[in-house]
């Protein structure tokens, strides 16, 4: 089997990096509601000096009680909805953006390994969304691995990737 290439958390702060010099540039903020990549979302662009110019704040929404506790999304509010999907990150994200009254949120929910979730996806399978002035964005990515730090990177990198696209398409 062939050496797949390292990913670090230097690699996923590049990509913090160039999120918050855009966030700083249009004075724009974000909110972030991560599951499955424990924070590692969060870290990375509070690792950006003068994160607190666009860093609202966030949550690792892990349980469906950290959900309802850190969201204030009840059961009622989710029911029928499958976690893990782009559905339910959408719903994250949205409900991220409006708690903190971010311009931009992320939501992301999925399953690093190295077993599958309780939904029966395998493991590195990632659904995440993106919150902004338009439409949410979703997409799902699905690594291959059961490597569980490395899909918690290339999720978080993933989300990074998502909303750098969506704040270059959308007018400052």
């Amino acid at each position: 089997m062939g050496r797949r290439n390292p990913l670090t958390f230097d690699d996923l702060l590049a990509d913090a990096r160039e999120v918050a010099a855009l966030l700083m540039a249009r004075r724009q903020t974000l909110a972030v509601a991560e599951s499955s990549t424990g924070g590692l979302i969060s870290a990375a662009l509070l690792a950006v000096p003068g994160a607190s110019a666009f860093y609202l704040g966030g949550g690792v929404i892990y349980t469906p009680r950290a959900r309802h506790r850190l969201l204030d999304l009840k059961r009622e509010e989710v029911r029928g909805l499958r976690g893990a999907t782009e559905a339910y990150a959408i719903v994250l994200a949205e409900r991220a953006q409006s708690r903190f009254k971010a311009r931009w949120a992320i939501g992301e929910t999925g399953a690093t390994g190295p077993s599958g979730n309780p939904y029966g996806d395998a493991p590195g399978h990632c659904c995440h969304a993106v919150a902004g002035p338009g439409e949410p964005v979703a997409a799902t990515l699905e690594t291959g691995e059961a490597d569980r730090l490395r899909n918690m990177l290339l999720f978080s990198r993933a989300c990074l990737r998502l909303l750098h696209a969506e704040i270059g398409r959308t007018p400052a």
